[in-house]
């Protein structure tokens, strides 16, 4: 006996119907804000990194922060404390609109405010999680340096203990930090003896600088700079006391990237809908394009990878909330969906033609930006490796 249920294209394994009531409304009110606030001024804040003055940028912060959705994951402080599919449905309703404004909500979210809650003192945490998640302060994450990206490892960033004023003094650079312009503190990872910890220095702390990355092609919707650290003195109370080893700074890293591996699939979906628009809409030879062939066959293997993307996100999402997620699998989610999502748009630039590159239909603009997502926190290569030492048993990298 034939089934009666409709096929939803738009939800091609129902995942709606997995989905709990609060995370239905949390999706659909983080849509409505996204395409009636950001989706109207993404071409010109792309166009003009507005995202870059300080005041447009707060005035974002305060806006993610009023609707409740800054740190959402996070237990206590003020944060909403929603699952982990939660999160994710909420970075993906933003990345739909743009990369470069989910790329401004994940790192308050998960890399500063994840890790002041995993690794901080209960002052801390009490100090800077509830400005945080209203976006009144703005936070970066410097990991990344001008010689150490993917081999963390060999960081030059250097913390020294001074017992008698027991303080740290740090010195290196940070670069490619979004955020670090207009960060009013920063999570710094630095090498002190044979440790790696992690410290907040707040903006006005001497020492510390931070300019602006220009010229970017991708992510102009947020802003990226580097960080200088010249004799930055800070009390040991800005040390996070359980931040002392290269497993802090992956632990959320990895949380990071799982919601991106929600988010660039929001993007996916948005070129997925823009190409099917224009082929249903534009007319060629007595026919809408849609009718061919060939567009059908792209649409199929769009829709497909979206699809086992979105459900896979979930599986990872519901494990996660119970601690039954590996660093695998977010290895596999990270490298699958960027790369998948990255092909979909590139795809969907094609079928709109010349129109494909005019930034008013937006396809190109997540082209650029998927670019850069499918290089940052963690390279196609680099979790590849990561994969092939779990397969292998190998470690082929240093």
């Amino acid at each position: 006996m034939g089934s009666s249920v409709k096929f939803n294209w738009e939800d091609a394994f129902n995942i709606n119907s997995l989905l709990t009531n609060e995370e239905r409304i949390l999706r659909d009110s983080v849509q409505a804000f996204c395409q009636s606030n950001l989706q109207p001024r993404v071409v010109k804040d792309y166009r003009n990194e507005l995202t870059g003055s300080p005041d447009a940028a707060k005035a974002l912060f305060r806006e993610f922060g009023s609707l409740g959705i800054l740190g959402c994951t996070l237990q206590g402080y003020g944060c909403a404390g929603v699952g982990s599919v939660g999160g994710g449905l909420v970075a993906r309703e933003i990345e739909r609109v743009d990369s470069g404004y989910r790329s401004t909500y994940s790192v308050q979210s998960s890399l500063v405010m994840g890790t002041i809650h995993a690794f901080g003192s209960e002052e801390q945490k009490s100090k800077y999680l509830p400005e945080l998640g209203k976006g009144n302060l703005i936070g970066c994450f410097g990991l990344t340096e001008p010689n150490a990206g993917s081999d963390v490892a060999n960081m030059s960033t250097r913390a020294v203990y001074d017992s008698s004023t027991e303080s740290y003094i740090l010195n290196g650079e940070k670069t490619w930090i979004s955020n670090a312009p207009i960060a009013d503190l920063a999570i710094i990872w630095a090498k002190c003896n044979d440790q790696v910890k992690g410290f907040i220095i707040e903006r006005d702390t001497p020492g510390y600088t931070s300019d602006v990355i220009k010229g970017k092609l991708g992510l102009r919707a947020s802003v990226t700079g580097s960080i200088a650290l010249d004799n930055v003195r800070v009390g040991k109370q800005q040390a996070l006391p359980l931040a002392n080893s290269y497993k802090a700074p992956f632990t959320v890293l990895n949380s990071a990237r799982y919601g991106i591996s929600w988010g660039v699939l929001g993007a996916a979906e948005f070129c997925l809908s823009a190409a099917r628009s224009y082929m249903l809409d534009r007319v060629q030879f007595g026919r809408p394009l849609a009718a061919n062939q060939i567009p059908q066959l792209k649409f199929a293997n769009m829709l497909s990878e979206i699809s086992l993307g979105l459900i896979s996100c979930y599986q990872v999402g519901r494990l996660k909330d119970f601690n039954q997620e590996t660093p695998e699998m977010i290895s596999i989610l990270k490298r699958n969906n960027c790369s998948k999502a990255l092909a979909i748009a590139r795809t969907a630039r094609d079928m709109l033609g010349g129109n494909g590159i005019s930034d008013e239909y937006h396809v190109m603009r997540h082209v650029n930006n998927l670019e850069v997502v499918n290089t940052y926190e963690g390279t196609e290569d680099v979790h590849a490796l990561i994969l092939g030492r779990a397969i292998t048993g190998i470690q082929a990298f240093q």
